[in-house]
């Protein structure tokens, strides 16, 4: 099991940048896939983007396709997620996840750790 931690959450203009990360706890990291999933309110919680272990393929919703960009540092315990020109519809809590089985899945099932989550909010 690995213990995840998102930090890099806070209130942004429409248009602007944030960058999440998530630190992970463990010597085991590099060895699991990792996503990203978001949850607005009242809606439930959607993928949004995925890396596998060695951070040489990656996998993103259509929504955020073009627009977010999901890396990894192994030697760091760490992946990120870079998010460009920001939407009023990207407002949601963001949770990273890992899947130990490797699978980069869409769905949250897939994943078996969880971080706490860091609230993203885009303003007009």
């Amino acid at each position: 099991q690995v213990q995840l931690v998102e930090s890099g959450g806070g209130l942004v203009q429409a248009g602007g940048s944030l960058r999440l990360s998530c630190a992970a706890s463990g010597r085991t990291f590099r060895n699991y896939a990792m996503g990203w999933f978001r949850q607005a309110p009242g809606k439930e919680r959607e993928f949004v983007s995925a890396i596998d272990s060695s951070g040489g393929s990656t996998k993103y919703a259509d929504s955020v396709k073009g627009r977010f960009t999901i890396s990894r540092d192994n030697a760091k315990n760490t992946m990120y997620l870079q998010m460009n020109s920001l939407k009023l519809e990207d407002t949601a809590v963001y949770y990273c996840a890992a899947d130990h089985m490797g699978y980069m899945g869409t769905w949250y099932g897939d994943y078996d750790n969880w971080g706490q989550g860091t609230q993203v909010t885009v303003s007009s």
